[in-house]
């Protein structure tokens, strides 16, 4: 029997809505890139629903989060398909960055 019929996933597929890191999307992100974004798009109600939500979905630690989406903002692959959420983010960044 294969690893199929015993209700294992087989090499290469993973658990449902968990975002590879290697698999290339049709624009050259990765799932978890693209779940990075998606999570920066979204509205969050109070203080830790982002970093539960981070948690949660992406199954990783908000630190490892924010390593990603930092390299994100400065990928011009990011940026071609999502301007809008790179353009925001990455003036808040620079708005940071002046303060300092």
């Amino acid at each position: 029997m294969s690893d199929e019929q015993h209700g294992e996933p087989s090499e290469g597929e993973r658990p449902e809505g968990e975002p590879s890191e290697r698999a290339p999307s049709g624009d050259g992100l990765s799932e978890l890139d693209l779940a990075v974004l998606a999570v920066e798009r979204r509205a969050f109600s109070g203080p830790g629903a982002k970093e539960r939500a981070v948690r949660e979905r992406l199954g990783m630690t908000p630190t490892r989060y924010y390593q990603l989406l930092g390299a994100l903002l400065d990928d011009p692959r990011a940026l071609a398909h999502d301007p809008v959420t790179v353009n925001r983010l990455r003036r808040i960044r620079d708005a940071r960055r002046e303060r300092r």
